[in-house]
């Protein structure tokens, strides 16, 4: 599917089809849309009776395939996780933080067979930037000699991260952000309560879980944020355990308040949280803005961890200490 962004960058994409590369690379802002774009052109490609402006038809035996995720000419490379192995809900999974080299040897393998229907064969990697080293030189030789008939679609949220050689052996294609209003329109029209707010809280973009549970506990997190305190730190990273989340959501909220906390300071600007407006005046007026931003450098540095079976509770309540010696001067306890 296309969200109504994503029109203007179908029909400039549609414009180089004459053209294609062996491999695409698309490049953007998290919470746009880049997969899903991915996968209707993956679907336009393999389809046998395409519509106008390549849209697929959504009716024939390849698309009715690539529906159910059976299409024999298509495969997806991404990290697995053990939840979707044994058929659990997507929603607890835990996915591994890479690609490794054995699974891109198997779509190696499926890039050399005979494509089944005669037609075109599609590999898409998500995202592209999980690939480890090995994973990602054994991707570079084939990316270097395609077969003919193949067409690799990576899917990359920080291209910077993906060896320099595979970027230049793919086009790159820069989706672009919706405006804020298209953005709104979009969450509204999808009935998110308090819309303009999960917007803000959500760095702009509209595609996000929206969990109302999940969205309580955000409100509790940061309205602690707003009152540091010891003991209310500690309760904190209590919350958190209780809940069972993975140590990647309280690292996100803390994160975009700390960058809305040194935007105040700095700029007068507030991005994530404009309905804590007074919190943060009255912590921005106190804060030593060096420690601030040692501590925006600890949760920096802890986020891509934070997926791995690390001990949450510990590791929260050490960068929430960061975060109370931002006001307090000194090491908390």
């Amino acid at each position: 599917m296309l969200y109504p962004w994503q029109n203007a960058d179908w029909r400039r994409l549609n414009g180089e089809r004459a053209r294609q590369p062996g491999a695409w690379l698309f490049t953007g802002a998290a919470g746009i849309g880049k997969l899903e774009f991915a996968e209707h052109l993956a679907q336009s490609l393999l389809c046998e009776d395409p519509q106008p402006e390549h849209q697929p038809c959504g009716r024939c035996q390849a698309c009715r395939w690539f529906a159910s995720g059976t299409h024999p000419d298509f495969r997806r490379l991404s990290p697995l996780t053990d939840e979707d192995e044994e058929g659990k809900e997507a929603k607890t999974s835990r996915k591994l933080p890479q690609i490794k080299i054995e699974a891109v040897r198997e779509v190696i393998d499926f890039a050399h067979l005979t494509a089944h229907r005669a037609g075109q064969r599609v590999i898409l990697v998500e995202p592209a930037e999980s690939l480890n080293l090995s994973a990602a030189n054994a991707l570079l030789k084939i990316l270097e000699e395609p077969p003919e008939t193949v067409l690799f679609l990576l899917v990359a949220h920080a291209p910077q991260r993906l060896l320099p050689t595979i970027r230049s052996r793919c086009r790159q294609f820069a989706l672009r952000r919706p405006a804020r209003a298209e953005a709104l329109a979009w969450l509204e029209s999808r009935g998110v309560a308090n819309a303009e707010l999960e917007l803000a809280h959500n760095g702009g973009v509209p595609l996000f879980d929206h969990d109302p549970e999940l969205t309580r506990l955000r409100n509790q997190f940061v309205k602690a944020l707003g009152q540091p305190g010891f003991a209310g730190m500690l309760q904190l990273a209590e919350l958190v355990d209780k809940q069972k989340l993975s140590l990647l959501l309280p690292l996100d909220w803390l994160q975009k308040w700390l960058l809305d906390l040194a935007g105040l300071r700095l700029s007068g600007t507030i991005r994530y949280y404009p309905d804590q407006e007074r919190a943060l005046s009255a912590l921005g007026a106190r804060c030593d803005l060096p420690l601030l931003m040692q501590c925006q450098q600890a949760v920096t540095a802890l986020a891509p961890f934070a997926q791995h079976t690390l001990n949450t509770r510990l590791q929260l309540e050490a960068v929430l200490m960061d975060y109370l010696r931002i006001f307090t001067g000194r090491k908390a306890g």
